[in-house]
């Protein structure tokens, strides 16, 4: 008889996942909407609050020191009580600091703020991709999470018209842009209440009618008929389906998972410094050439806009020509993207630079959280994707802050997109060690 997974897996695409995308989606796009007006908000602090280079730095950054302890607790939560319930914890606890935030009184309150709205971000994402990948049928598994992925984009748009028409209005813009980051805590309650739980994690747990009312969810969205309760029946002690404890961190580390787990940090590591360093700065960076601060965000939302097809295309490709393929390709590309938009010498030259950065580096982004998940069985799969992306946030909190030193070297922006060009290859590279997962289903064990 076939399993609860096998069933999932043998599902066409139904409603009930569009509405799994689309309930993870905006939780996704708003988290996204909260990282881009930071980099709206440096911007206007700057002029506001005269601050430097330096702290400019610790303001971005300080949210991802918070990313990267929230997505290797997240993950870790998650495979112990439920991608749901941490998804929905994690939702609100970003979205209540986002919205304090907005009353910030000093760079060391903001500082504050900061770190604990990157606590409930960087728990988030992994969560919400290791979910969906888990209710996605096999063969489209992959253009299913890049999908969720692409919500980002609509997320930094969102950023990128608040940036631009809310921020520059009066000395408060960057408040009332803050606030509106606050929206996630009433959608937090949306999402504990609308989503479902992950089918693996309810049988790993024991809790095997609620899994099969689950799957009898999305059964009935695709109009396949209930099959009789005795074809599932209830796993024994030591079968794979009985409740079992998840294994700690240490099984990342096991001869069976060592060599990928290295490969995936590696990628997340060059992907989060690269993109995190360069996309953080860009509106900062366009002001110190000579812009004026409407200008430059104008030049960031257009650049912005290009991330959607980046992500259309890495959802085709993903499934064609495979996870792997298509990481390292717009790896590469956005590596070639960085050298061009460091040398631009124009803004002609600077928008097209900066919208083949946002096409490759956002599709590369879909690419990765499609694979991430793919990497591990299920009993580590939040665990191991929380891991990577907490250590790539590492890199997101080292590249803003070495933005200023890189510059004061002398380097340049060539010198610094240079830079960043080095790690996009790094990341390409390690890529190669991967499991190619395309069209498979998801390990159990």
């Amino acid at each position: 008889m076939p399993t609860r997974s096998e069933r999932l897996d043998a599902l066409p695409f139904t409603r009930e996942h569009g509405r799994l995308v689309v309930g993870s989606g905006v939780g996704w796009a708003l988290d996204a909407m909260d990282v881009g007006l930071i980099s709206f908000v440096m911007a206007a602090l700057a002029v506001q609050w005269d601050l430097g280079p330096t702290t400019l730095s610790w303001i971005a950054s300080i949210g991802f020191v918070g990313m990267a302890v929230g997505a290797t607790l997240g993950g870790l939560l998650a495979d112990r009580v439920g991608r749901r319930q941490v998804f929905a914890l994690t939702l609100l606890l970003y979205g209540l600091a986002t919205g304090a935030a907005a009353l910030s009184w000093s760079v060391g309150a903001l500082l504050v703020f900061r770190f604990l709205i990157g606590l409930g971000l960087g728990a988030e994402l992994p969560v919400a991709s290791t979910l969906v990948s888990e209710y996605a049928p096999a063969r489209i598994r992959g253009r299913v999470v890049v999908a969720l992925e692409s919500f980002w984009a609509v997320g930094w748009v969102l950023a990128a018209l608040i940036g631009y028409y809310v921020v520059p209005v009066s000395d408060d813009g960057w408040r009332w842009a803050l606030a509106l980051g606050a929206l996630p805590t009433a959608y937090a309650v949306v999402v504990r209440r609308g989503l479902p739980e992950s089918v693996r994690f309810l049988e790993r747990r024991g809790r095997h009618d609620e899994a099969e009312a689950a799957v009898r969810r999305f059964e009935a969205a695709a109009g396949v008929p209930a099959p009789a309760v005795a074809e599932q029946p209830t796993p024994g002690p030591d079968q794979p389906g009985a409740d079992q404890p998840s294994p700690g961190p240490r099984a990342l580390w096991e001869r069976t998972h060592a060599s990928r787990t290295a490969s995936l940090w590696l990628v997340w590591f060059g992907v989060n410094f690269s993109y995190y360093g360069a996309f953080i700065w860009i509106p900062s960076l366009l002001v110190a050439d000579g812009m004026d601060l409407v200008r430059s965000f104008g030049f960031t939302l257009v650049i912005t806009l290009a991330q959607l097809p980046g992500y259309a295309a890495a959802a085709v490709l993903v499934e064609v020509w495979g996870r792997r393929a298509t990481l390292s390709t717009f790896l590469v590309g956005s590596a070639v993207s960085a050298v061009l938009f460091g040398q631009a010498d124009g803004e002609t030259a600077i928008v097209a630079a900066g919208m083949a950065l946002s096409f490759f580096n956002l599709g590369a982004w879909g690419a990765l959280y499609a694979v991430t998940p793919e990497v591990y069985p299920t009993s580590l799969r939040a665990t191991g994707a929380g891991a990577a992306a907490g250590f790539g946030r590492i890199a997101s909190v080292l590249a803003p802050l070495s933005v200023p030193w890189f510059l004061d070297a002398g380097t340049g922006t060539t010198g610094l997109f240079a830079v960043f060009a080095a790690f996009f290859v790094l990341a390409a590279a390690a890529t190669w060690g991967l499991p190619e997962r395309t069209g498979d289903a998801l390990s159990e064990s």
